[in-house]
């Protein structure tokens, strides 16, 4: 059999399971999340996660980014590191890394061959569980010194939280997933703290106040030490170019500085470097503060504010809630203060549609509403009438190819930014448009 044809098959395998990401939300709130199958089928595997030192990474926003910054360092240090992360852009084997490349389609196709046979034998496993399985499965055949893991969803119940870290980092919490996770920012906490294990140290980005006292009840609990950005480390903005920025650290506890740069644009992608530096310093891990420097300035991150053309501008980015669409509008008034976009958007069905609207008008010049080929993508017609309400100029274009075919034409005219935000899947179509146009 071909290589293709395995990977394919392979994927099919994995699709034949119950994959949460797929469903819609009414069936995403009465799953049955519980940890008990993921233990067993570690057992079965002989628990790999074992069997290197792990850097365990949740939160709403700055996750990838962080666990990416993470292991861009611990690779420059000449550790052999791993990367688990979801969801995939472009091809599903971006989810796990080694050293900054993706499996090989080979590989993959072997390894859940491999899982089969345990797979097999525990009911209910989900596509999610089967995955980070060979994840970690990959991550010990690979001979890694270390990973890091990035949550999926929430922290408690998640598939990755059968690991015991060496820190458990927690970024910025903001509302999102509340059918599953909660209906406020301290229910939501709490479930993301249950990634905090007893006497492993905690590392957390900035909270508003009931974040913070929900993680540093759990901290107690657990009898846990927890170290805080803003605190343990500042952080100050040097230069912000369209090239990256250079950020200056400061460790409260050493009274010393490092300056770093990094090519990842945004005052939270700061907060997101100061939050990995710590989470590396903390996790007893060796490392020089010349491998994180090495390593931050040559970290790869797609789609978060990657600015794939200049004049005039197009920039991918996953802002897919509130609180990171005002991030974005602030990092466009930043580096973009007198354009406006042309903002190809989708979202799912479960996202606060109006708030995104409500944080991102100013800058709108049009919104080009569009769909990605996803079950739990929103109806073109239901997100032009939130617009409508919103007072936010729109026209539909589906599919997503012809969103970013017209958004281009309306950027040529006026040279506005064409912009892809509120859904990862959107934006990956979008994303592998512009390359195929490119091509």
């Amino acid at each position: 059999m071909d290589t293709e044809t395995a990977y394919n098959l392979a994927l099919d395998y994995l699709y034949s399971f119950v994959d949460y990401s797929l469903k819609h939300v009414s069936e995403l709130a009465k799953a049955d999340f519980n940890l008990d199958r993921m233990f067993a089928l570690m057992d079965a595997l002989g628990n790999p996660q074992n069997a290197y030192p792990i850097i365990h990474v949740a939160g709403t926003k700055g996750k990838g980014s962080t666990s990416a910054l993470c292991a861009s360092a611990l690779t420059a240090a000449g550790y052999k590191t791993g990367l688990y992360t979801s969801p995939h852009l472009e091809d599903y084997v971006e989810r796990i890394q080694v050293d900054g490349s993706p499996l090989t389609h080979e590989r993959l196709a072997a390894l859940v061959d491999e899982v089969k046979p345990a797979v097999a034998r525990i009911p209910k496993l989900t596509t999610f569980e089967i995955t980070t399985a060979v994840g970690f499965l990959a991550f010990q055949r690979a001979g890694v010194d270390a990973a890091v893991v990035e949550v999926g969803l929430g922290g408690r119940l998640d598939a990755t939280n059968v690991v015991t870290p060496r820190v458990s980092v927690i970024t910025s919490l903001s509302m999102d997933h509340m059918a599953v996770l909660g209906d406020t920012l301290e229910k939501i906490a709490g479930e993301k703290a249950g990634i905090i294990k007893a006497g492993v140290p905690i590392v957390s980005s900035p909270q508003k106040e009931e974040a913070l006292d929900a993680l540093l009840r759990v901290a107690r609990e657990k009898e846990s030490s927890l170290s805080l950005v803003g605190r343990e480390v500042e952080f100050d903005l040097l230069e912000s170019t369209l090239d990256g920025q250079s950020i200056r650290l400061k460790d409260t506890s050493r009274t010393t500085k490092l300056d770093v740069n990094i090519p990842l644009l945004g005052t939270h992608q700061m907060v997101n470097a100061a939050t990995a530096y710590l989470a590396l310093k903390t996790s007893g891990l060796s490392i020089s503060d010349e491998a994180i420097q090495k390593g931050f300035s040559q970290v790869k991150w797609h789609a978060r504010f990657e600015v794939a053309r200049r004049e005039p501008p197009v920039i991918f980015d996953s802002a897919h809630n509130d609180d990171s669409f005002a991030k974005l509008r602030e990092t466009l008034e930043t580096h973009f203060p007198s354009k406006q976009v042309y903002l190809i958007f989708g979202a799912s069905e479960d996202k606060n549609i109006p708030g995104m609207f409500r944080e991102m008008k100013p800058k709108i010049k049009k919104l080009i509403v569009t769909r990605a080929d996803h079950p739990r993508a929103l109806e073109v017609e239901k997100i032009q009438s939130l617009a409508e309400q919103a007072g936010v100029p729109n026209e539909a274009a589906t599919p997503v190819l012809s969103a970013l075919a017209r958004a281009l034409e309306l950027s040529a005219i006026d040279g506005s930014i064409v912009l892809s935000a509120g859904s990862m899947f959107v934006t990956a179509e979008v994303m592998a448009a512009w390359k195929k146009n490119k091509t």
